[in-house]
């Protein structure tokens, strides 16, 4: 978690200079069109090879089949690179006739401008993705620590491309920026992966274990795409929309993920391979205890967060991204938008934790199921508010689609491993709430104080800085009158983790493009 903040930090000071340079202009609005078809295919490809792979790899090395496990691991890298290969061409080439439709509303100007910087970011899909692959392979082994890496790679490269290139290249040095970063993630990776000394430049078709992957990977692969078809309908239903909202529901969005990419995730990452070898062991009541207590530790974050991110919304916008040509009015829109993301950051935590259980479990075709219902009611709801809510629709649709999914989920969940704790797990969420509900009133009353801060960026980091420690503190002060669990248990994991240096599995499954 501690390298996943430092990497989150990083790419939340990406988004600052991102707002600094281009802030909520057409510009910016372009680029996030662009760069949707690459981001699709990132989420698609990720999340499918890391669910598809890593439990039949980990079933392989668990049994002892090591060598086996490696030939099947490199057959689909192998492949992989291949068949993305084409896709990216493919991708290059069909360019004026698919991006069209994702930004409908652009005029033709800015319409040919973002054809162009999809071509330009194409290729780096099949770098982002054999990435994937990999990070799949070493979390396996629980090797965690070269994941850590790839959001800093992206991060810095993207960082740099837009400081030193900005004045040249314009938005363009963002594009830039982003393609060589993403290129960077795989290469940060790949000395980890070669000193395994294991990979082989072979494609073997016959292996059992790729029938075995594809008849996993076909399911996921189809509710990634339609889970990611939710990205594709806010940025196709946007596009409509005056310029700058975009970018301001993209901003807001990154806002909200902060702390599902810092813990949540990072909670995933661990339990993921947990979950699939006590599966392989058949050991069902070991994955209902590891699922209940990612669960108890996401609430712990996110519950808390949601309550921060709705009071705090304009001084946390204003404090991280006004400044440069992000001005007042970017600030305004941002955070009218951020408390309408916030309301689904739970089930957007939980979520991560439940599919990687149903995955673990080699369960498919449900999780699938429920990816298309959520977008469909996502699809519905926004069509529905449009045109009253504008953005506020598409980000409040979002949220709804995200809870159904994430109610679904837990159901699923509980068939699968038959032994769920619900008075544990609701009792922890019941004592969560109260605590935050404190925290959410300590912080109403402290912004109804009307406090005066200045413009310097030192006064409005002191106040939002010393906003949200008093209301942490009142949070804390009540979990621990309420005897809250989860607050040991994450004070002892970290003590654990110096006593024992045990290695923190960072991850960032959220996009790292837009």
């Amino acid at each position: 978690m501690a390298a996943t903040f430092g990497s989150t930090v990083l790419g939340f000071f990406r988004e600052v200079v991102n707002a600094r340079y281009y802030g909520t202009q057409w510009e910016m609005d372009t680029f996030l069109a662009a760069a949707t078809i690459p981001t699709i295919l990132f989420g698609v490809f990720n999340g499918a090879l890391l669910s598809a792979l890593v439990p039949t790899f980990s079933e392989y090395i668990t049994h002892g089949r090591e060598e086996e496990a490696w030939r099947l691991g490199s057959t689909v890298l192998n492949l992989l690179a291949i068949v993305l290969t084409v896709c990216a061409v493919l991708g290059y080439i069909f360019a004026p006739w698919y991006v069209p439709f994702i930004a409908h509303g652009f005029p033709a100007p800015q319409m040919g401008v973002a054809i162009h910087m999809t071509r330009t970011l194409m290729p780096s899909i099949v770098a982002v993705s054999l990435s994937g692959v990999l990070t799949a392979m070493l979390n396996a082994y629980h090797r965690f620590r070269a994941a850590a890496l790839t959001g800093i790679a992206i991060n810095v490269v993207t960082i740099g491309f837009v400081v030193v290139l900005n004045h040249h290249y314009g938005i363009f040095a963002l594009v830039f920026g982003t393609a060589w970063g993403l290129v960077a993630q795989f290469l940060v990776q790949l000395p980890s992966f070669l000193r395994l000394g294991k990979y082989r430049f072979v494609i073997d078709l016959k292996h059992p274990g790729i029938k075995q992957i594809g008849i996993l990977l076909g399911p996921i692969v189809i509710g990634g795409a339609a889970g990611q078809l939710a990205l594709f309908f806010d940025r196709f239903f946007a596009s409509t929309l005056a310029p700058g909202y975009i970018a301001g529901i993209n901003y807001a969005t990154k806002l909200v993920n902060f702390p599902q990419q810092i813990f949540a995730a990072a909670i995933a990452t661990v339990i993921f391979p947990l979950l699939a070898a006590q599966f392989a062991r058949d050991n069902r009541r070991g994955v209902a205890r590891s699922v209940v207590t990612g669960l108890r530790l996401v609430n712990f974050i996110t519950i808390p967060s949601v309550c921060a991110l709705i009071v705090l919304a304009y001084p946390m916008v204003q404090t991280l991204f006004e400044r440069g040509t992000f001005g007042p009015a970017a600030t305004q829109l941002t955070a009218s938008l951020l408390p309408f993301s916030a309301i689904g950051l739970v089930a957007l935590a939980a979520n991560v934790v439940l599919t990687r259980c149903c995955f673990a479990c080699r369960e498919t075709a449900a999780p699938v199921a429920i990816s298309v219902i959520s977008v469909l009611m996502n699809v519905v709801l926004s069509m529905l508010w449009l045109p009253s809510l504008g953005a506020r629709g598409l980000l409040l649709a979002n949220s709804l689609s995200q809870i159904l999914q994430a109610l679904l989920l837990l159901l699923l969940v509980t068939r699968l491993v038959r032994s769920i704790a619900w008075g544990e797990l609701w009792s922890s969420t019941l004592k969560i709430v109260v605590a935050s509900a404190a925290m959410f009133a300590a912080l109403h009353w402290i912004e109804a104080l009307g406090v005066s801060v200045d413009a310097s960026l030192a006064s409005r980091v002191w106040y939002l800085v010393g906003t949200i420690a008093i209301g942490g503190a009142v949070f804390l002060a009540v979990a621990r009158a309420l005897g809250i669990e989860e607050l040991d248990l994450a004070w002892n994991t970290i003590i654990a983790k110096f006593e024992k240096h045990l290695i923190a599995p960072p991850e960032n499954r959220d996009a790292p493009i837009a």
